[in-house]
């Protein structure tokens, strides 16, 4: 014999329905940002990068890619991305070199760190999400949201 579902139960069928609009309809937190262009890039490996791609797909953005790894940032390209901001921000702190040379104790200069980041994509921190003039580095959700 089937047994009934308990209140508990039914009343969890129930809210799994979908809520429809009007005056007792709860709000999303998250920004809808559907076809909202934007720039993303990335390396496809790059964990941060994965998780900030699939937090993004799922709000409906339009990214474009680039793989850092084949199509690399020039230093011409570099120095218009990072503009007036803090060239430190955009360091990779977990990069093997960023280690090895100790750079959070001794930070390089503006000009080394650029070239440094020309040469070795993986001294960039991931992801890096350009739109509408804002620039959001590695998978910040906050960042994101306010894009």
């Amino acid at each position: 014999m089937p047994r009934k579902a308990t209140p508990k139960k039914a009343a969890a069928k129930k809210s799994s329905e979908p809520r429809k609009s009007g005056a007792g309809a709860k709000k999303t937190s998250a920004k809808s940002a559907q076809g909202k262009s934007v720039e993303f890039l990335q390396k496809p490996s790059c964990t941060s990068c994965r998780n900030a791609r699939a937090y993004m797909e799922k709000r409906g953005f339009d990214l474009h890619f680039r793989d850092l790894d084949k199509q690399r940032l020039s230093a011409a390209e570099l120095e218009e991305l990072i503009g007036d901001r803090d060239h430190r921000k955009f360091l990779n702190t977990r990069n093997e070199l960023y280690r090895a040379k100790n750079m959070k104790q001794h930070p390089p200069s503006r000009a080394e760190a650029i070239r440094m980041m020309s040469e070795t994509p993986n001294l960039i921190r991931r992801p890096v999400i350009i739109a509408g003039g804002r620039i959001v580095l590695g998978f910040d959700q906050n960042g994101i949201d306010g894009i």
